[in-house]
């Protein structure tokens, strides 16, 4: 299992200098900047990421249109679940596609979004077909489609990976999410999708306290997803993927933490 932080996309193709500042070799590159989703730019980052000797694990794309956080607008906002948005989201995640196999990279991930729990809402063929259509595109350029965790319950998340069926499937593990959504936790979701967890985002946080907001994301191992055993649990299904740092604060702070966690993962790896 080898530790990594997420990155920002930049024009220039430098996003791997902090990296290595941290002492670390591997990365997510992340945008939701389409504008960015270029060749000439992806072509600068395969150029910087050999120079830096920063591996690109997998590429963060994100969709246009609205994204709104929270339980109340949440569901018709994000991912392939809103029809209105669907069409131009499938064309923004084939040109991520297009920018992760000129950088090198394994897999395109996204959010899918607040997929239907209950697999007769006439949602629900639609966000499957939409999923299939990128995954296979994904898989015409040599690449694997991951979804983040987050706004689905894990068993939601098996059945959709089961019904899309493409055999490129993977999950990026948000240790958090599964939490601040109030969906399940970290460890015994494992049980449910293990197999399908190719890499992480390391990241802690609370439960929702009220019904219309998310739970509180705080420094890692702080909050309730129990790392020290999670990790052995990691351990036990076998998974050997990348484990990116996630801090979802700006700042000075933002480093610091991210420093004591890589601290920390690495106590917690042995």
């Amino acid at each position: 299992m080898e530790i990594g932080v997420l990155s920002a996309l930049v024009e220039s193709g430098k996003c791997f200098d902090h990296v290595r500042d941290f002492g670390l070799r591997v990365c997510q590159v992340c945008s939701w900047d389409m504008k960015l989703a270029t060749p000439e730019i992806a072509a600068r980052v395969a150029k910087e990421s050999k120079r830096t000797g920063v591996r690109v694990c997998a590429m963060w794309g994100g969709v246009p249109g609205p994204a709104e956080w929270n339980f109340t607008r949440g569901p018709i906002t994000l991912g392939l679940v809103p029809p209105e948005y669907r069409a131009e989201r499938i064309v923004a995640l084939k040109k991520w596609a297009d920018f992760a196999a000129i950088v090198g990279t394994r897999a395109v991930i996204t959010h899918c979004g607040f997929l239907p729990e209950n697999m007769t809402d006439p949602l629900y063929p639609g966000v499957v077909e939409a999923i299939r259509e990128v995954a296979l595109y994904c898989k015409s350029k040599g690449l694997e489609f991951w979804f983040e965790t987050g706004q689905e319950t894990p068993v939601t998340l098996l059945r959709t990976i089961e019904r899309v069926g493409t055999g490129n499937l993977g999950i990026n593990f948000d240790t958090a999410n599964i939490i601040l959504y109030g969906r399940g936790n970290p460890i015994d979701a494992l049980d449910v999708f293990g197999k399908y967890v190719r890499n992480l985002h390391v990241k802690d946080g609370l439960y929702p306290t009220d019904g219309d907001n998310l739970g509180k994301e705080v420094q890692v191992g702080e909050g309730k997803v129990r790392f020290p055993e999670f990790m052995k649990c990691l351990k036990k299904i076998g998974f050997d993927g990348e484990a990116i740092i996630e801090r979802e604060i700006a700042g000075d702070q933002a480093n610091l933490d991210i420093k004591a966690t890589v601290d920390n993962l690495k106590k917690w790896m042995q």
